[in-house]
């Protein structure tokens, strides 16, 4: 029996081994009177393999062929884990430091949401909102925690961007994320927000008179039928050039027209979007009235509406011609029935221009007139999830300072002519007609202060 010895030495970078010296003792279990020793010194910078075999010269060929691809492997193994190592020294990869660094300032940055005092203004809602609508997420929309990724930073950096219309860039730095993972995310919470949908936009029935109305003897009983306002606005979106004369309307922007209807709470009860810029309100309601999921209007009940849309017997618009916002009543009193109808019928119907007035004010990612980062689809897709959570903090955590400061905005703003609509066919003269005559015989008996919305 004859005892052989064959030693390599391969050349390999110090960097591979921690260790200034690692010695590894494998026991070939395949060949019991094989074993091999493999000594590793980063001190020399470089790998020594001794074989040694105990075994007759007649076998000495055959197992020199099977070191021959033990030394191959070795070789690769070495050549991966350099590569791999010069990547992560190439790209920055996080060292554990960095990781538990970045760990403590996501940490201190939802500690400050709940603690600092100024939740609503860094993403527009109070502490006590923040953690129900994480619940809410969680519970109803699907929203999970992942391995490193609780739901209230998730939701967290989701309202710091559509709250201050901020770039995926700058609150990936902020959360110290990167740009990969604040994209995914977004999309995760915004999906889970759709699913709330049916939850928080629920069209009106029609069975009780709006509050709005009924303590007001302005409204009541004239519009004791009516049961919201419907108008449209249009929100800046990014198409293909191909596709942006579609989407040029009179913004002189590319935009979506999204079609909303809310209750006289400035609740969102329907909101219909994706509409190109150029299609018209008129158009875009007649699509609203037809479609599966459509607006739905109970039999006898009504929707007021501007000029722009078509007048029938369940979409009141005003009469044509005659004053109409409130701005041009603040010198005159109303003459004669249709300016009365017309001074009420702004009065009220202005409850979805003050709805997306806070709506725009608590979301600016709407309400830019910038180019927006998103598809038009997902811009589309963020209007509806903003809606949805306009309806929630109506109910969680109202802000009767911002809803004061859009009535002012309302009353003093200039208004747009509405293009002509078509013109009534169902009746809808008749009801106007009626409720005009009914308040005017009422108003001259009981005048009063009509431009004070209180009343």
């Amino acid at each position: 029996m004859t005892r052989h010895y064959i030693v390599f030495f391969l050349r390999c970078p110090s960097l591979l081994f921690r260790s200034h010296f690692i010695s590894f003792f494998i026991l070939s279990p395949l060949f019991h009177k094989f074993f091999f020793t493999i000594i590793v010194s980063t001190q020399l910078n470089q790998l020594v393999i001794l074989y040694r075999f105990t075994m007759d010269d007649m076998h000495l060929l055959f197992f020199t062929q099977q070191l021959a691809v033990i030394q191959l492997v070795c070789l690769s193994l070495a050549f991966i884990t350099y590569h791999r190592l010069q990547k992560r020294k190439r790209f920055g990869l996080p060292t554990r430091e960095l990781m538990s660094h970045r760990e403590r300032v996501r940490e201190e940055l939802l500690h400050n949401l709940s603690t600092s005092g100024k939740c609503r203004d860094l993403i527009r809602m109070s502490e006590n909102a923040f953690l129900i609508l994480c619940q809410k997420l969680e519970r109803d929309g699907g929203l999970k925690p992942t391995q490193r990724m609780s739901i209230e930073e998730q939701v967290a950096r989701f309202l710091h961007i559509v709250g201050n219309d901020l770039r995926n860039r700058f609150v990936s730095n902020m959360y110290r994320r990167s740009g990969s993972t604040t994209s995914r995310h977004f999309h995760r919470v915004l999906n889970a927000l759709l699913l709330l949908e049916d939850q928080y936009l629920e069209q009106p029935t029609g069975d009780i008179v709006p509050k709005e109305i009924q303590e007001k003897k302005r409204f009541y009983p004239f519009f004791k039928d009516c049961i919201g306002a419907i108008d449209g606005t249009h929100v800046r979106v990014r198409v293909p050039n191909k596709d942006a004369p579609r989407f040029r309307g009179r913004k002189g922007y590319p935009t979506i027209n999204v079609s909303a209807a809310c209750t006289f709470d400035l609740k969102f009860a329907y909101v219909l979007s994706g509409w190109e810029g150029t299609a018209s309100d008129s158009r875009i309601i007649k699509n609203a009235l037809t479609r599966d999921d459509k607006l739905v209007i109970p039999e006898g009940k009504y929707y007021l509406v501007d000029g722009g849309l078509p007048h029938r017997s369940t979409l009141i618009a005003p009469y044509r011609g005659v004053r109409y916002h409130l701005k041009e009543y603040s010198s005159r009193a109303p003459q004669n029935p249709r300016e009365l109808f017309n001074l009420r019928h702004s009065s009220l119907r202005n409850a979805i221009e003050r709805a997306f007035g806070v709506l725009k004010k608590r979301f600016p990612i709407i309400r830019s007139t910038t180019e927006p980062f998103y598809s038009s689809e997902t811009q589309s897709d963020i209007f509806l999830g903003c809606c949805i959570l306009h309806n929630f903090l109506l109910e969680e955590d109202r802000d009767k300072e911002l809803e004061d400061e859009v009535i002012n905005e309302v009353l003093n703003a200039t208004q747009e002519e509405e293009p002509n609509a078509s013109r009534d066919t169902d009746g809808g003269e008749q009801i106007r007609n009626s409720i005009a005559n009914e308040m005017w015989n009422d108003y001259l008996l009981h005048p009063n202060a009509e431009i004070n919305m209180s009343n």
